[in-house]
């Protein structure tokens, strides 16, 4: 059983909130404008001029886009963020973690395309979901609560496939190719527990305040409303691109 304190709704925010509100969405946005679908052309030029099996450069590549992605970020710091117990946490990540890693990989191998806009727009989606799951709305507007479990490895899968559309983007040599495959994604692992080490120290300390069960439910809402933006954002950008 996992241990949560999942807020209930309350009344509209004051207008402090609602002005964190909206520079939480303006900050999402330039953010978005400055990161999304986008492969520094450095890195690119480096992979595009190597052949054969090169795991350092790969481990690197792999650990510099999961903590500069900020969709699979959010969407981590809501599957966890109702998560106490260390098993519950490990389950969870472990879920994600083999999701995104067979549709990375197969998305490449396969040459599985997909609009990088309408991939990211569904991750985008996915932070929506988790902060609407956090805040108790499926059980209070349905009556019915999702298999959260079910939920997390779905959305793995979606993120896998957001991940294959950055890798496609580096145009990768077919020599050593599954290999280099494989490094990447070990290092998608470690940046995701680099980052995931930070959330939790900041939770940790986020949770020993009293304040934090009124807290919780505007920090939900922030997320919901940063899921919206990105989703916005990536939609404007498949129309207009």
């Amino acid at each position: 059983m996992v241990s949560t304190q999942r807020p209930q709704w309350r009344p509209p925010l004051p207008w402090q909130a609602l002005l964190a509100l909206a520079t939480v969405t303006a900050a999402i946005l330039v953010a978005g404008a400055a990161f999304a679908h986008n492969v520094t052309e450095g890195d690119a030029g480096y992979v595009q001029e190597v052949t054969g099996f090169r795991p350092i450069a790969f481990i690197y590549l792999g650990a510099k886009h999961m903590v500069t992605g900020y969709d699979h970020l959010l969407f981590l710091a809501g599957v966890i963020f109702f998560l106490y117990r260390t098993k519950d946490i490990a389950i969870y990540v472990s879920l994600f973690a083999v999701g995104h890693s067979v549709t990375m990989i197969a998305g490449v191998w396969w040459q599985i395309a997909i609009n990088a806009y309408l991939i990211d727009a569904i991750i985008a989606f996915s932070v929506v979901y988790k902060a609407l799951d956090n805040l108790g709305a499926f059980r209070l507007w349905f009556g019915v609560q999702p298999d959260t479990k079910a939920a997390t490895l779905i959305f793995g899968l979606l993120h896998g496939f957001g991940l294959a559309t950055k890798i496609q983007d580096y145009d990768i040599s077919p020599d050593g190719l599954l290999g280099n495959l494989i490094a990447f994604n070990v290092g998608v692992e470690l940046g995701q527990l680099m980052a995931l080490a930070l959330i939790l120290l900041a939770m940790r300390q986020w949770r020993a305040r009293s304040a934090f069960a009124r807290q919780a439910y505007a920090a939900n809402v922030l997320m919901m409303v940063a899921g919206f933006a990105l989703m916005g954002l990536q939609i404007t950008g498949y129309f207009v691109a």
